[in-house]
């Protein structure tokens, strides 16, 4: 295991050398992409400022990651969030974990990221008057082409040059994404931001409003239930994004990073929420709101900046598309080809399985992809309430696994089940039934419901069940564990500003 473990070290976590400023920016950067952009522009278009939910509350739930989840990870030395789980209950529950990820990606992630894309250039290039089609074909043409380039590349080229790329489509994202409410403003302001940002405020006060009614997408209840779940499951338990700070070069540089990166979340809004408000004051004919964001981009950018722009989006459509089509193929060929099918594979055939996987990856998601412009809150709600599929069994079962030491694997096992069966039972097979699905309990209340309800099931299978020997986290002695000494009075800071905007804008 020694080289083994040295190689995958290297290979995931850049050799545990990374220092603040990287991990800050790439989990920034990794979480910045075309759905959440076209998304959550999407949905302040339609409600306004109280989507900032998603944005802000994840600085919480960084700071809750940098002070309670990181110094248990990098103590013992782990490098994936599966490997963790097979060391406290077995190697099922790693795969079972794996095979979530993988239908998550294939139902939700894969397909949207083609379709946010896809609707981005659709209407920034006018597809469908340019090819003499209707908005639907444009769509589908816009994700076969983008699905079938992106494939080719992840598919048969392998990811070497990818992290390069993402970092320059990033900066380029994030200094487009700036542009893009600095011109809007400018444009409804006559050349004056002061002007455009009061305008907003006098005339549409509504938009203003951080406090969600019961029938907007994120009634306010919801921030203290469902909401922080599904951030910490995000920021602290999502292999994507928590590998940033796996490679930490010790605790303080993680903490730091972490803290630094939840300090930048706070201004998130204004890349993708702000947008939402202006696109409602310049345009309010839209029919489908997830076309805000495009059309912005379209009408307020300066025709050089534009083609920029366009370029940055489809770099970053790509490298999401390519990044999550990659961790497919590897979490299929090492954990469920290499354990189930074929233990004494070589290499090559590893690959060559993997690859074939891919391809049918790549077209499932190309068909599903454009029938998400039928979902009736809008993309992001549309990938959130899927997620919960996933994300929240996932959650119970790390939470459980780091703060008890004598539940058993078979506990993990039925809190998956239960988790997953449960939330689709409620979300896709009695909500629909129930007539007047308005007065069906919000998905973030299922979720947290769901989330205490298999926590107790599992800590009672371990007072019933316990595991023989209590389970003793290895000290990995991987790397320094000194605590950054600024970490809790930071983190402090944070939640303090987060809480109070909540009180600027009632």
């Amino acid at each position: 295991r020694g080289t083994d473990e040295e190689d995958s070290d290297g290979y995931f976590l850049g050799g545990r050398s990374l220092t603040a400023p990287v991990i800050a920016g790439s989990l920034l950067l990794t979480n910045l992409s075309t759905e959440q952009i076209v998304g959550l522009t999407g949905q302040a278009y339609s409600e306004g400022i109280l989507v900032m939910a998603w944005e802000t509350l994840a600085a919480i739930a960084m700071v809750v990651t940098a002070l309670v989840l990181l110094p248990r990870y990098l103590k013992s030395g782990i490098s994936t969030i599966p490997g963790f789980l097979e060391e406290r209950y077995d190697a099922q529950t790693k795969t079972a974990v794996s095979l979530l990820f993988l239908s998550g990606y294939v139902v939700v992630l894969l397909p949207i990221v083609l379709y946010s894309g896809a609707l981005a250039l659709s209407t920034m290039f006018d597809v469908p008057s340019i090819l003499g089609v209707s908005d639907t074909a444009a769509l589908w043409i816009t994700v076969w082409a983008i699905g079938i380039i992106g494939s080719i590349y992840a598919i048969f080229g392998g990811l070497k040059a990818v992290a390069v790329s993402d970092t320059i489509n990033a900066v380029g994202l994030f200094a487009g994404g700036l542009m893009v409410p600095f011109f809007g403003l400018l444009v409804i302001g006559n050349g004056s931001l002061a002007d455009g940002l009061s305008t907003l405020w006098v005339e549409h006060p509504e938009k203003f409003d951080a406090i969600g009614g019961q029938d907007s997408s994120i009634p306010f209840a919801t921030i203290f239930t469902g909401m922080m779940l599904v951030q910490l499951f995000y920021w602290g338990t999502n292999q994507a994004i928590i590998q940033r700070a796996l490679g930490a070069k010790n605790l303080a540089e993680g903490q730091k990073g972490l803290l630094f990166a939840g300090v930048l979340k706070i201004f998130g809004p204004v890349i993708v929420v702000l947008p939402g408000i202006i696109a409602f004051h310049l345009f309010s004919d839209l029919d489908v709101a997830d076309r805000a964001y495009p059309r912005l981009v379209t009408e307020v950018l300066p025709f050089p900046l534009r083609g920029f722009f366009a370029a940055v989006l489809f770099g970053a459509i790509l490298s999401s598309f390519n990044s999550a089509l990659n961790s497919s193929v590897t979490l299929f060929g090492v954990d469920i080809y290499r354990q189930y099918f074929k233990p004494e594979a070589s290499d090559r055939q590893t690959v060559s399985a993997g690859k074939k996987f891919g391809a049918l990856l790549a077209v499932a998601s190309m068909t599903i992809a454009p029938f998400i412009a039928n979902a009736p809150q809008g993309l992001f709600g549309y990938l959130q309430e899927v997620n919960g599929c996933y994300s929240i069994p996932i959650l119970t079962i790390i939470l459980v696994g780091i703060f008890t030491r004598r539940v058993p694997p078979v506990a993990a096992k039925i809190g998956l089940a239960l988790g997953v069966g449960l939330y689709i039972l409620s979300q896709f097979v009695l909500k629909p039934l129930v007539v007047g699905a308005d007065n069906y309990p919000h998905f973030l209340h299922v979720m947290a419901t769901l989330f205490v309800m298999n926590v107790i099931i599992m800590l009672v299978i371990g007072r019933m069940y316990p595991r023989t020997e209590a389970f003793v986290a290895r000290d990995s002695h991987a790397v320094d564990m000194a605590p950054w000494s600024l970490a809790k009075p930071v983190g402090a800071a944070i939640v303090l500003v987060v809480v109070s905007t909540y009180f600027v804008f009632t």
